[in-house]
């Protein structure tokens, strides 16, 4: 389309000027006539261009010509996040606005009973305090008195059917649940016959928790609702559904409502909610607000707010025969589904139940691995739960990988070179593992408790492999020292944005792998902050190599795929370090001192 773009533009100019066109060349949003030093902008070609017929064999450039594609190319936005001048949703400020928070349930679908406002009222500052769906709002002139206000508020909550829940109990149901079949995703062969005559089998159960997105910038949402229109100014990922949602509780027509998108700090998946529950909130407390309002959610009531990444289960069984090579692989994925009851559903829910999301990354595993079977069970939990940068991949990664080494180290395997010949009809995954291990030095010793680990993961039709080297104290405290990561996204854009997004989801899976959990007791989440939900610091941070394999395939996904492949490789580092097994997340150094072997 570009291409077409560039010879309709180069004809209408050389028809205006009287030329040939094989004498005008396009060039930084204009048509160039040499010889006369003529210019014309695209914009004003763009109407005459629009009325030629395109030719039928549309020339494309030939890549050596390139000027932007495959070029470094600095982010116009950096200069502004640098200097403070980007505005994101926090920053926005409109003529007579007011601040809300909202004290929601402690327990997920729980609900006001009654309340008393008494001591809130009293405070200076606050305008009012209304009961909305999903809480009771207070309003103020400012943030902090609407933050001492809901600070006195006294609530009568009914906690409803989710009162009891909790992450010890979920643990065990989700792996009784693992120890039978679920619907089957995926199977190929005869994977019950091949484990019945393997030589050896091994098994191996992993878990990884609920994790909330914990962006840098909390949720927020600007709304000026008028007796005919509504604005919204805040960070969003999805202003398409939320203008829907939007439209629906402020009684008006979509196009009645005008979303302003802000810059937003983080979102990884949060701020593109199906129920759009930020922006919809925001849109019941303007009703009862009578003016402009920002609703601003706290860290707290971000890391109690829900729509996490789920919790998972991963039950695995392996059969190898007398080469020690893998015949026969099962997996028995345990956890929520994030689409069903969303508009979602129908493309990523089959007519057996299964939601792709829950099984991606496990079943089209690249592996040729001639008996497999993959199934899922789906249990309903009253947890609200979407995606997370990865999305399944997030899950899938750790465990598929990290027991693939288990697989690989049960036949007396090196990892590195079982994965090469499994993947022999996988000629972009193998190139790119073959990358990462000759950047990383697989093979070369290293000093006592420090290893690597190796883990290579498709996802969003790119291929990534990573080498992680870490030590291990005999305390079981982990560090990572080298993160070696290669990736194949097909024809590179622009690879500075290629390799920062690499290290960003690198430093994003390492956070879960190290740092990271949601658990609720008695229905209520045990993390507050930062203090109990920490992030990677900058002196945890490794050195991080990314090499980008040249290609001329398709562009394919940057954003989510290196998250994945973190915490198998580190994971395998520890055991190549210590020889203890860790298949929980986050790693704990208590779970590194004890650490497992598989069953076998």
């Amino acid at each position: 389309m570009g291409a077409m773009a560039r010879v309709l533009l180069i004809d209408a100019a050389a028809q205006n000027w009287g030329v040939p066109a094989s004498e005008c060349h396009a060039e930084k949003g204009v048509v160039v006539h040499a010889a006369s030093n003529k210019k014309a902008t695209y914009g004003s070609l763009a109407g005459a261009a629009s009325q030629l017929k395109p030719p039928a064999n549309v020339p494309l450039k030939d890549p050596k010509q390139f000027t932007l594609i495959g070029k470094p190319t600095r982010r116009l936005d950096t200069p502004s996040k640098v200097n403070g001048t980007a505005q994101f949703g926090l920053d926005v400020r409109v003529p007579g606005m007011l601040f809300a928070l909202v004290a929601r349930p402690p327990v997920f679908g729980g609900k006001v009973v009654s309340f008393d406002a008494t001591e809130t009222l009293k405070i200076p500052g606050v305008r009012a305090v209304e009961q909305i769906p999903s809480g009771v709002a207070v309003v103020a002139e400012r943030y902090w008195p609407a933050k001492l206000g809901r600070e006195k508020l006294r609530i009568s909550w009914d906690d409803g059917p989710n009162a009891k829940l909790s992450t010890s109990q979920m643990l065990d149901d989700f792996s009784r649940l693992s120890r039978s079949p679920g619907t089957v995703a995926k199977k190929t062969g005869d994977p019950a016959a091949a484990l019945a005559n393997a030589w050896k089998t091994i098994t191996a159960e992993y878990d990884v928790p609920y994790l909330a997105h914990a962006m840098m910038e909390p949720l927020n949402c600007v709304v000026d609702l008028r007796a005919g229109s509504c604005e919204i100014w805040t960070g969003t990922q999805f202003e398409t559904v939320d203008r829907a949602n939007a439209a629906q509780v402020a009684g008006l027509a979509p196009e009645k409502v005008q979303i302003h998108t802000t810059l937003l700090g983080g979102g990884f998946g949060r701020r593109a909610n199906p129920a759009s529950d930020f922006v919809v909130e925001a849109v019941h407390v303007a009703k009862v607000a009578g003016a402009p309002v920002k609703v601003v959610w706290t860290r707290e009531d971000d890391l109690a707010g829900g729509w996490y990444r789920p919790m998972w289960h991963d039950r695995f069984t392996a059969g190898l025969d007398a080469q020690g090579d893998p015949i026969a692989w099962t997996h028995t994925i345990a956890g929520q589904s994030i689409t069903e009851g969303t508009p979602f559903a129908p493309y990523t829910i089959n007519k057996d139940g299964i939601d792709s999301t829950s099984v991606e990354g496990a079943a089209d595993l690249l592996y040729g691995i001639p008996n497999l079977q993959v199934d899922l069970h789906s249990p309903k939990i009253g947890v609200p739960v979407q995606w997370w940068r990865s999305v399944g991949h997030s899950h899938t990664g750790f465990s598929v990988e990290g027991f693939f080494d288990e697989v690989a180290h049960a036949g007396g395997k090196d990892p590195y070179e079982l994965r090469q010949k499994l993947l022999a009809n996988q000629p972009r995954m193998s190139a790119v593992l073959r990358l990462v291990a000759e950047k990383a030095g697989w093979g070369k010793p290293l000093p006592p408790r420090r290893g690597r680990g190796i883990a290579t993961h498709f996802s969003f039709d790119s291929y990534v492999a990573q080498v992680i080297e870490a030590s291990v104290d005999k305390d079981g405290t982990v560090r990572v020292h080298r993160v070696v990561c290669a990736v194949d996204c097909g024809r590179t854009v622009n690879p500075d944005i290629v390799r920062a997004q690499m290290e960003g989801g690198i430093i994003f899976g390492l956070t879960a792998a190290l740092k990271t959990e949601i658990t609720l007791e008695n229905g209520r989440v045990q993390q507050h902050n930062f203090y109990d939900y920490p992030m990677l610091r900058m002196f945890e941070s490794p050195e991080i190599e990314v090499h980008i394999v040249p290609s001329e395939q398709n562009p394919t996904g940057v954003g989510e795929p290196s998250v994945p492949p973190v915490a198998p490789a580190l994971a395998n580092a520890i055991f190549a370090a210590t020889g203890k097994r860790v298949r929980r997340l986050p790693i704990r150094a208590s779970d590194v001192v004890r650490g497992k072997e598989a069953k076998s």
